[in-house]
């Protein structure tokens, strides 16, 4: 079965969930490419709208996403990953999931403490 990558510029969303307890951890972008080396390396990779590239998940972190399975939609056009994490946090700002603010009182607030330093991950 092939997926639509035509809708969004040749992009899919790619909806990251861990397997074990089913949080979304982040969602990202894929292109055919970043689909099939997600499939052929069982890491999640993407595709950067920002730098216009491919990334892997945890190249400069070493926080991957090994997939335990891939699942699609009714329209083929977004992807559904169940990973596990390795590392302490998927998120750049140092949380364990990209979602860690929820909207309360009109309000964002941050609902967690960070799982790890990102000025020490990501210096250079």
């Amino acid at each position: 079965m092939e997926l639509d990558f035509s809708k969004l510029d040749g992009l899919i969303p790619a909806v990251i969930q861990d397997h074990s307890t089913g949080r979304v951890l982040m969602v990202g972008f894929m292109n055919e490419e970043a689909f099939r080396k997600t499939v052929q390396t069982g890491y999640a990779t993407f595709f950067s709208r920002t730098r216009n590239k491919l990334w892997m998940k945890g190249e400069t972190s070493g926080h991957r996403l090994c997939v335990k399975e891939i699942a699609t939609d009714c329209d083929r056009d977004t992807v559904l990953l169940k990973v596990e994490a390795i590392g302490p946090g998927v998120c750049h700002e140092g949380y364990a999931s990209c979602f860690f603010r929820k909207l309360e009182g009109g309000d964002w607030v941050t609902t967690e403490e960070r799982a790890y330093d990102p000025g020490a991950v990501y210096s250079s």
